[in-house]
């Protein structure tokens, strides 16, 4: 058994995305070896709170470490406001506070962010060194940003133009990938733009989940899609509204009555979203929940047919949620959900102009409408897919391997 020490920015158990990803990553890694893990100070009431409340034998493998740089440091964060720079100064100066605390360690590894464009200085401690898993938000399509503010498009493009400056123009970033001995990939588009063509890389998804169990012959009357997001472009709830109402209006009365897609999430574009889908004359069939438990959340993953998500993301913390419930998937083709998905268990549609999206993904919804037996067999293969490859035992084994062939 070795010991690992993980720096993990982020961490809260009782949070999903980035902060829960880092909690699951940190069991998993104590499921097989000692762990350390160095996170922020004020991760530290939500970390003890849970490990009070849901006692765990893995909490005997587990060590954690908390720090902070000095305030002068940190007195201008605010929330998310300057997370970034904080993020890259917090990675330069635990190097530091990990050599003080005088623990021992085999392996060094950077868990998060997920992001393959800010540098880690692990390497510096002089052990075998992880990084990830890493990726980045891919360049939304100029024609999926078409009904949205202009400025999101300028937001979108400056972002890119960052990452291109870390990707081509960093010292630190192109020492950190030198130094590490395995890179752990989220989407196949990692290994390219970093040129990792001669490392010892993994592809890995940072999505997982746990298994809330599912009914594997499920009798409705109804046909219910539903969506989970952050209401922002980059989520393509656009896409979803108009495929479903492109389908919708192809049906007579009493099938319309038996349709309904169900969004779940909150932010900026809701408005404009509840004005799409009344403009598109579905507003009685679609339902917006701002936001509910998360409990009540995987309740509604369980009665679905279909998870619809034309998200422009990189990764998708929801695809293997509702993969984990056997709920076939429809996405784009591209290296984030796409990825996670396979013609077995769901739906990848090509990236093209805007109406010609709206259509395939219309076709989609109505192939799986019209066949139940399509339905069924999807529905068997995304409970596999997700058992095979989203289950966080899966993500605990791979690093099993990965850690013990350092």
């Amino acid at each position: 058994m070795k010991t690992i020490l993980a720096t993990a920015y982020a961490i809260n158990p009782f949070k999903g995305s980035e902060d829960g990803m880092g909690w699951n990553f940190v069991m998993q890694i104590a499921r097989f070896h000692k762990v350390i893990a160095v996170t922020r100070e004020n991760n530290r009431q939500h970390i003890e709170r849970y490990m009070k409340e849901n006692p765990s034998e893995l909490y005997e493998n587990t060590t954690f470490l908390y720090f902070d740089t000095p305030l002068w440091t940190r007195f201008w964060k605010k929330g998310g406001r300057g997370a970034m720079l904080y993020y890259l100064l917090w990675q330069r100066m635990v190097v530091s506070f990990i050599r003080k605390s005088g623990v021992e360690f085999d392996v060094v590894h950077n868990l998060n962010f997920h992001n393959d464009w800010s540098p880690s200085f692990l390497w510096k401690l002089k052990k075998p060194f992880v990084w990830g898993p890493v990726g980045h938000h891919p360049l939304i399509p100029k024609q999926y940003l078409k009904p949205f503010s202009f400025n999101y498009y300028a937001k979108d493009r400056l972002t890119w133009a960052v990452k291109q400056f870390f990707w081509k123009c960093s010292p630190a970033l192109r020492k950190t990938i030198r130094k590490a001995d395995v890179i752990l990939s989220m989407n196949t588009s990692v290994k390219h733009i970093l040129g990792l063509e001669n490392k010892a890389e993994y592809v890995i998804p940072s999505a997982a989940t746990q298994d809330f169990g599912w009914e594997e012959n499920v009798q409705s009357d109804s046909f219910s899609l539903i969506s989970v997001g952050r209401l922002v472009p980059l989520k393509g709830f656009d896409l979803t509204i108009r495929s479903f109402a492109t389908f919708f209006h192809t049906l007579s009365d009493e099938e319309k009555n038996k349709l309904t897609l169900t969004i779940v999430g909150s932010g900026p574009e809701e408005s404009l979203l509840k004005k799409m889908a009344k403009d598109e004359g579905v507003s009685d069939h679609v339902t917006f929940i701002s936001w509910i438990d998360r409990a009540d959340v995987m309740e509604l993953f369980r009665k679905a047919s279909v998870f619809i998500f034309p998200s422009h993301e990189g990764a998708g913390m929801v695809v293997p949620e509702a993969l984990s419930f056997g709920v076939p998937v429809i996405a784009l083709d591209n290296e984030g959900p796409g990825e996670f998905i396979t013609p077995d268990c769901g739906i990848a549609v090509p990236k093209g102009n805007y109406e010609t999206t709206i259509q395939e993904l219309a076709k989609s919804i109505e192939s799986l409408y019209w066949s139940p037996s399509k339905l069924n067999s999807q529905r068997k293969a995304a409970r596999q897919r997700f058992i095979d490859y989203f289950h966080w035992d899966r993500r605990g084994e791979q690093l099993k391997f990965i850690y013990t062939n350092l």
